[in-house]
């Protein structure tokens, strides 16, 4: 059995491995091959061309990519109707992705699209389009899986495999243990794993740090950084700001940064719902560039009274959010010292996000495998 995928970005790279290692204890007689990132590589797939090479975002900022994205779309159509697989996965990246499943699907092979858009957010149509193009839509959401009902598309929740594969959610000491941190109040701040989310939010972040330490002597902070490439940035606005000394700086290890902090500061996005799922209090904001801000309002694109995946899962919200020209320094510490400074309402957060792991804890790497194997014998 042959497998296609294509994987945009980091997130989607852990997803193609744990698939990629879930069908490989189903049969040893499958073979992997596409767009993949490290962790799809040190699976056991064939990298064609790598995971950042879709990792472009925002409604004006990908323009300047579109002829590349087009060429290689192409390249893989032509590719994968030579030798057709017997299963295409595209794995997030749904503007580049649902146009080749759309290619392939036509060409006979049997497609599916591994984590839903976010049509519950914005753009609701495009659920016309998934079903021209997905013989079956893997959802790691449980509301997801309604709205595909509700048209006709196939569609199977199978979790989220954070929920399954991160560390019980507990206290924070051995983690600063292993990092060596021993202050009373630690937050860990994650800017961002692009360089334009960095760079629209790194001294947002810089800023409201300096003014929690000048309030709360002692307070330390944890940054991850997502990728070297993104270092020299984060040292440098954190050196304007006067506050690089009460910061540690981390090569990744976003997980470990977030079990040792009282609190998780971050940037809007997949890290949200992994901070939640580790059980810890959380403060998000979010910046686009201006010009795809001033598109969203004028065709009122966006659907939401809120942003972040675990406001969107739990009765009320427990992520206060501060997007675009709300996310001031000023607004987002104040957010943060009033967590701080209110344990019992640390946990009730703990306790709520607790349940919302139990929900999403389906093992989905498995249930994934076994959606994709079934349509494959099909």
């Amino acid at each position: 059995m042959k497998i296609g995928l294509v994987a945009g970005e980091a997130s989607g790279d852990l997803l193609g491995a744990g698939l990629i290692r879930a069908l490989r204890e189903r049969t040893a007689n499958v073979s992997f091959e596409g767009v993949a990132g490290p962790a799809m590589v040190d699976a056991g797939c064939e990298q064609w061309e790598p995971s950042e090479s879709l990792a472009v975002m925002g409604l004006v900022e990908p323009l300047a990519h579109i002829p590349r994205l087009l060429r290689l779309r192409k390249e893989l159509v032509r590719r994968w109707k030579a030798s057709p697989p017997d299963v295409f996965i595209g794995i997030d990246a749904p503007d580049f992705n649902l146009g080749l499943e759309k290619k392939l699907r036509k060409d006979g092979i049997k497609t599916v699209h591994y984590v839903s858009p976010s049509v519950w957010a914005w753009r609701p149509g495009r659920i016309e389009k998934v079903k021209e193009a997905a013989d079956t839509v893997l959802c790691i959401l449980p509301f997801e899986k309604r709205l595909y009902d509700e048209r006709g598309v196939k569609a199977v929740f199978v979790g989220h495999p954070k929920a399954s594969s991160l560390p019980p959610a507990g206290d924070s000491s051995l983690a600063r243990q292993k990092l060596g941190v021993d202050a009373g109040e630690v937050v860990a701040i994650l800017p961002g794993s692009r360089s334009g989310e960095v760079a629209r939010l790194g001294s947002i972040f810089a800023q409201a740090a300096k003014l929690l330490a000048t309030t709360r002597p002692g307070i330390r902070f944890i940054t991850p950084v997502a990728t070297p490439a993104l270092r020299s940035m984060i040292e440098e606005q954190l050196h304007d700001a006067g506050i690089a000394d009460s910061f540690l700086l981390l090569d990744g290890n976003a997980e470990t940064a977030m079990m040792a902090a009282d609190i998780v500061l971050l940037a809007s996005g997949t890290a949200a719902l992994e901070s939640a799922l580790l059980g810890r209090p959380t403060v998000a904001a979010y910046r686009v560039a201006r010009t795809t801000a001033a598109i969203l309002r004028a065709f009122r694109l966006l659907n939401l009274s809120h942003y972040t995946l675990p406001n969107l899962m739990t009765e009320s919200p427990l992520v206060p959010e501060f997007m675009q020209e709300d996310a001031q320094p000023s607004a987002i510490a104040a957010a943060v010292a009033g967590i701080l400074d209110n344990p019992e309402r640390r946990r009730l957060i703990s306790d709520e996000f607790a349940k919302l792991r139990q929900e999403l804890a389906l093992d989905a790497d498995q249930r994934a495998a076994e959606s994709v194997f079934a349509l494959a014998q099909q």
